[in-house]
C-alpha cells in the first residue's frame, strides 16, 4: 500500500508552479535557445504579456526548425495566430464591400457534380485577354451564371404588359437603347422588357415533353419518354416533310440575308450555318463537325465541294494532321517484328511476279497499295474529332441542303432519338417554328469571407444560348450592373469547333456587309460583333469579368 504524503501529486502541478518553472528556466542566462531570445523583459513585450499574465495565460514561441541548442533570431520567431493580447473586439459579422481575389466563389446556386468555367481546362491551351468587347463566340451555351456585387431582382416577376411588349420587340426586330447606367433598375420597364426580348429563341420540331438539345449524346435524356413515331414510319414521313419545309424557309431567309446564322443540331454531327458577310466571309458558309470519313465520301459522291480547314491551312495541300498520324504510323510500322514485314515483302513480290514471266513489269506502273492503305486509315483516325470539321462555301451550301434533306443517317434508326428529326435553332422566326424562352431565375446569398459575410447576387440563364442571346444579356448587364460583373460560361463542347478562323482571302468590306444583314433581326451592335474574324481557335469563353466596363476573359 503506498504512502500518502500531503500536498504531494506524483502527476500533476499546481498552475502557479509551473508558471513559476518556466519563468525561471526563460531567465537563466545560460540557456542561449528560442526561449531565451523571446525574453518577457524587453519593453515592446512587456505590456502585451502582462495582459497575457493577468488572463491566466503565458504564451511560448513556435519552436524552429533548427536543434534547441542552436542560436536563433528574435526575427524567425512567430507567436500564436490564434492568441489575442489586447482587448480589442472581434471584428462584427455582417455584409459589406470587400475586395476578394477569389470573387465570384463557386456556384451557390446548384452543384452540378462539375468544375466553374473559371477553373475548367480544356485540351488545347487557355488563354486571356482584356477589351471593352469580349471576342464573338460561335459554340451553344447551356448555362450562364452572372453574378454581381448589385442585385438582380430586376429580372424577377415581370408584369404581364413588360413580358407583352418584350415579345411584340422581338417580333419587330425593336433595337433597343439603353443608357450606360441606369440608377434603380426594379423601375427601369424598357430594362425588363430588353431582358425578355433577350431571352427568345425559335425552335423546331416542338416537343414539350422532349428536350430537344443538346441532342449529341442526349439517349439518356430521352430514354423512356414517349415516343409514337419510332415505329410508325408513316408519322416519320410526316415529321420529315414537315422540317424539310422548315429547314428550306431557313435556308432562304439566311440567302436573302434576313437571318444571320442557325444550326442544325443531329444526333451524329451539328451544322452551323451563316449568312455572308459573318465570321470575316463574303458568301454563305456551313462547317460541320465532328464528321466521319463515310460521311465526307457521300458528300463527295453528290458533288459538294468541301475543305477541311484544320488540315489544310491557307489553301495549302500540306497536311499537318495527316503528316503527324503518318509520322506516328512510321514509327509504328517500324516495330513491327521483321518477319511479318518480310512476309508482307514476299506476298507484294509473288503478286505481280506474273508480269516479270510476261516481260512486262517495267511497262506498268507497280502501284504503292502501303501508301494508299495508311491514308485511308489517317481518315479514319480524325473522325470524330475537331479536325474532322468541314467548311462549305458558296453554292455548295444549297446541294449541302438538298443532301441533308434526302440524307438516310441523318435520324437515327435505333435507340430513343430513332425517328426524329434533327433539332433546328434560329434566332428568328421561320415556317413551322415555335418560340421559346432561355429560363432565368435570381438567387441571393451571404458568402463568407474572412472578416464576416458579403452578399452575392447571381442570374443564371439555361437553355440553347447561342451568340446573339450571349452578347444581348451583357449588353443589358452593362446597364443594369453599374459596368460590374462576372460570368461563368457553360458550353455544349462539340459545338466549340466553330470558333475556328474559315475566312481563307481577302477580307470583304465590314461596313457595307453590316449595312446589307440591317434587316436580319439583331442589335447593330451584336451583329457588329458577328461579323469579325473568329480568334478562339478550337476553344470557347469559359468566363468573363466585366470591371468598370472594361472586359477580361478567358477561354
Amino acid at each position: 500500500m503506498s504512502v500518502t504524503v500531503p500536498g504531494y501529486s506524483p502527476s500533476f502541478k499546481k498552475p502557479a508552479e509551473t508558471l513559476r518553472l518556466r519563468r525561471k528556466r526563460a531567465r537563466n542566462p545560460a540557456d542561449t535557445g528560442p526561449v531565451a531570445a523571446f525574453s518577457p523583459e524587453s519593453p515592446a513585450e512587456l505590456g502585451p504579456r502582462r495582459a497575457a499574465l493577468a488572463a491566466g495565460l503565458r504564451l511560448r514561441p513556435f519552436p524552429s526548425s533548427g536543434s534547441r541548442s542552436g542560436g536563433v533570431a528574435a526575427a524567425s520567431l512567430r507567436r500564436n495566430p490564434f492568441a489575442r493580447l489586447d482587448n480589442s473586439p472581434r471584428p462584427t459579422v455582417g455584409a459589406r464591400p470587400v475586395t476578394d481575389p477569389t470573387w465570384p466563389p463557386t456556384d451557390p446556386l446548384q452543384d452540378t457534380g462539375e468544375p466553374a468555367p473559371h477553373q475548367q481546362q480544356s485540351k488545347h491551351d487557355i488563354s486571356s485577354s482584356q477589351s471593352v468587347e469580349f471576342p464573338v463566340d460561335w459554340s451553344i451555351k447551356t448555362r450562364l451564371l452572372f453574378t454581381s456585387s448589385q442585385s438582380f431582382t430586376w429580372a424577377d416577376h415581370l408584369k404581364a404588359q413588360e413580358e407583352a411588349q418584350g415579345f411584340v420587340q422581338h417580333c419587330r426586330a425593336t433595337e433597343v437603347h439603353l443608357p450606360e447606367n441606369i440608377q434603380d433598375p426594379r423601375l427601369s420597364a424598357e430594362l425588363r422588357c430588353a431582358f425578355q426580348q433577350s431571352l427568345i429563341y425559335w425552335l423546331h420540331p416542338s416537343l414539350p415533353w422532349l428536350q430537344l438539345f443538346p441532342r449529341i449524346g442526349a439517349d439518356r435524356k430521352i430514354a423512356g419518354k414517349t415516343s409514337p413515331w419510332s415505329n410508325d414510319e408513316g408519322l416519320q414521313q410526316v415529321l420529315m416533310s414537315e422540317w424539310s419545309i422548315s429547314f428550306t424557309s431557313l435556308y432562304n431567309l439566311l440567302k436573302t440575308k434576313l437571318c444571320p446564322y442557325f444550326y442544325v443540331c443531329t444526333y451524329q454531327f451539328t451544322v452551323l450555318f451563316r449568312a455572308a458577310g459573318l465570321a470575316g466571309n463574303d458568301v454563305i458558309t456551313a462547317v460541320l463537325s465532328p464528321t466521319t470519313r463515310g460521311l465526307r465520301e457521300a458528300m463527295k459522291n453528290e458533288g459538294i465541294e468541301f475543305t477541311l480547314p484544320l488540315i489544310k491551312e491557307n489553301g495549302q495541300q500540306k497536311q499537318k494532321v495527316s503528316e503527324r498520324s503518318l509520322h506516328v504510323e512510321e514509327s509504328e510500322c517500324m516495330a513491327e517484328p521483321e518477319e511479318e514485314q518480310l512476309n508482307s515483302d514476299e506476298d507484294e513480290e509473288e503478286s505481280f511476279s506474273w508480269l516479270e514471266e510476261m516481260g512486262v513489269q517495267d511497262k506498268i506502273k507497280k502501284p504503292d497499295i502501303s501508301l494508299k492503305l495508311r491514308k485511308e486509315k489517317n481518315e479514319v483516325q480524325m473522325d470524330h474529332r475537331p479536325e474532322s470539321i468541314v467548311l462549305v462555301k458558296g453554292i455548295n451550301t444549297f446541294t449541302l441542303l438538298n443532301f441533308l434533306i434526302n440524307c438516310k443517317s441523318l435520324v437515327a434508326t435505333s435507340g430513343p432519338q430513332a425517328g426524329l428529326p434533327p433539332t433546328l435553332l434560329s434566332p428568328i422566326a421561320f415556317r413551322g417554328a415555335t418560340m421559346q424562352m432561355l429560363k432565368a431565375r435570381t438567387v441571393n446569398v451571404k458568402t463568407p469571407i474572412y472578416s464576416g459575410y458579403k452578399d452575392q447576387f447571381s442570374l443564371e440563364i439555361t437553355g440553347p444560348i447561342m451568340p446573339h442571346s450571349l452578347h444581348s444579356l451583357t449588353m443589358l448587364l452593362k446597364s443594369a450592373q453599374k459596368g460590374s460583373f462576372s460570368a461563368g460560361l457553360y458550353t455544349h463542347e462539340p459545338t466549340s469547333i466553330f470558333n475556328t478562323c474559315t475566312q481563307m482571302g481577302k477580307l470583304p468590306n465590314k461596313a457595307m456587309l453590316e449595312k446589307e444583314l440591317a434587316n436580319c433581326g439583331l442589335h447593330l451592335e451584336t451583329l457588329s460583333q458577328l461579323t469579325q474574324l473568329p480568334v478562339l481557335g478550337k476553344s470557347s469563353l469559359r468566363f468573363m469579368e466585366m470591371d468598370n466596363y472594361m472586359c477580361n476573359w478567358r477561354s
